[in-house]
């Protein structure tokens, strides 16, 4: 069952994410060292795994979550998180509406991006446990991201939602993370600053410590 807990440190990441000379399999293991609470498989990109070998490393991934208690979200692809039996999926705006696939879900935890007032008035919240606000920062590690929004918008779609839990994202670093904790966030969703370090364990536990 899901819990707003499990956004304190939500790690989204795909191989396009992991640095050269590392596998997302080492990134994903320090990172759950470390101690995130949540981790989002997102294949995204031109070098993108698809099809069986996709599933192949989905499992893998999903199988290394499980070790560590964490549950494992698969970004977009609901044919993919059905078929592994994912604890979860998260998806856009522009992605499948959620009413086409709550049914198949039903009891797994379901994400949905939301960038603004516009974006929520458009979006049915019934069957969502939790949004994602942003990108909060200006941010890199999505070519199509949205102008940032600022921590602002984390409290005008709290209270335009009646506190549904949130998790921040977009450009989300050890830089402005205490920024973020002063918001009514649950927790920080962060791609780079992770796969990105050159000590995952110790910047899994800095972020963590914004959100005890």
């Amino acid at each position: 069952m899901f819990q707003p807990e499990d956004l304190k440190v939500y790690f989204i990441c795909g191989t396009q994410d992991v640095p050269e000379g590392k596998t997302i399999e080492e990134v994903l293991k320090a990172a759950l060292e470390g101690g995130i609470t949540l981790f989002q498989f997102r294949e995204k990109g031109p070098n993108a795994k698809t099809g069986e070998e996709k599933t192949a490393l989905a499992h893998k991934l999903q199988a290394l979550c499980h070790d560590y208690n964490v549950p494992f979200i698969v970004n977009d692809d609901v044919a993919l998180a059905e078929a592994i039996d994912a604890d979860g999926i998260h998806v856009g705006q522009d992605d499948a509406s959620v009413a086409s696939f709550k049914n198949q879900f039903n009891g797994k935890i379901i994400g949905l991006s939301v960038g603004n007032e516009a974006e929520l008035a458009q979006s049915d919240l019934t069957d969502i446990d939790y949004i994602g606000v942003g990108p909060i920062f200006k941010t890199g590690s999505k070519a199509d991201a949205s102008d940032p929004v600022g921590t602002e918008m984390i409290e005008i779609l709290h209270k335009a939602t009646k506190g549904v839990p949130i998790v921040a994202i977009g450009g989300i670093s050890m830089e402005n993370a205490a920024q973020v904790a002063k918001t009514h966030a649950q927790g920080v969703s962060v791609i780079s600053a992770i796969a990105q370090s050159s000590d995952i364990e110790a910047t899994v536990q800095n972020f963590l410590q914004y959100f005890k």
